[in-house]
């Protein structure tokens, strides 16, 4: 290995500042709020707090795909948590995710709580009757996956992204310890998919709508820059449902909200009606906030 590396660990951690690198903002090692603020609450049944990150985009897609059935009661507010600044520390966000993270939904019909994007997205599922197969068998699949992806994405994001991407410094051992596992998970989604047009089976599920914004991104270049490092063209089987995803419409809809970078035309900050993909995308905003 290349890595010097003379750090020894002390008898008793403590934090002597910032670790550096992107989002190093987001962590400290305590829970609970640090300031007083109450969170925004909307017109809808389902009050979103959010950042459109791949977790993020799970929730909405997946609102986004309900409203496309039709479903009755499933119209929502995406408020924006900008965690880089430290409003998920905010104690109206910690009533509703005691764990400080995005996202998080409050369910004003059932004054439910609902954190973990995991658990939003069964919740959701159970609530409208889409997306998740009532047969037994079939059902447990699609959790497999599901429960797959949330104990899988940890390494893709935390690990690979956070010391392939935005790390202060670049060190191999890491970055080689975290490539592997990510090919590993990506060879064990192709094969899969080599077997069944989505992930558990053959009908378009939770599964595919938690996956979709971490690997279908990654395997078609769109995160971390990292698409010729992991050779991701090789992963056929993956990309093929990585695109198929991709055109959905709700899809294209629900990876705008709470969107906060690219370009222009593709991020709605905040999401509170169906028009607002039309009329508040931050390219017809931007000019207003210019004149």
């Amino acid at each position: 290995m290349s890595d010097t590396n003379n750090y020894v660990p002390p008898k008793v951690w403590t934090l002597n500042g910032e670790n550096g690198g992107n989002w190093a903002k987001i962590n400290r090692p305590i829970a609970g709020p640090t300031h007083e603020v109450s969170l925004p609450h909307g017109r809808h049944p389902l009050q979103l707090y959010s950042l459109g990150t791949p977790n993020g985009q799970k929730v909405t897609i997946m609102l986004e795909e309900l409203l496309a059935l039709g479903a009755a009661g499933a119209e929502y507010d995406a408020h924006l948590i900008q965690i880089g600044e430290g409003s998920q520390f905010s104690s109206g966000f910690v009533e509703v995710n005691p764990n400080s993270k995005i996202p998080a939904l409050f369910d004003t019909d059932t004054g439910s709580r609902v954190f973990e994007s995991g658990a939003i997205l069964l919740y959701l599922a159970e609530k409208f009757g889409h997306y998740l197969p009532k047969e037994a068998a079939a059902r447990t699949e699609v959790i497999n996956w599901l429960f797959w992806l949330q104990g899988s994405a940890p390494y893709l994001g935390g690990g690979f992204g956070h010391f392939y991407a935005y790390a202060p410094e670049k060190f191999e051992y890491p970055i080689n310890r975290f490539t592997m596992e990510v090919k590993r998970q990506m060879d064990v989604l192709d094969r899969e998919l080599a077997e069944h047009r989505y992930l558990g089976g053959n009908e378009y599920s939770i599964a595919d709508i938690a996956t979709w914004p971490w690997y279908g991104s990654l395997v078609l270049g769109k995160v971390y820059g990292a698409g010729e490092f992991l050779q991701v063209e090789s992963y056929k089987n993956l990309r093929r449902w990585a695109e198929e995803i991709l055109e959905r419409p709700a899809v294209q809809r629900g990876r705008m909200v709470n969107r906060t970078w690219g370009e222009p035309s593709e991020q709605l900050h905040e999401r509170h009606e169906a028009s607002d993909f039309d009329l508040k995308t931050q390219d017809k905003l931007a000019p207003e906030r210019t004149a």
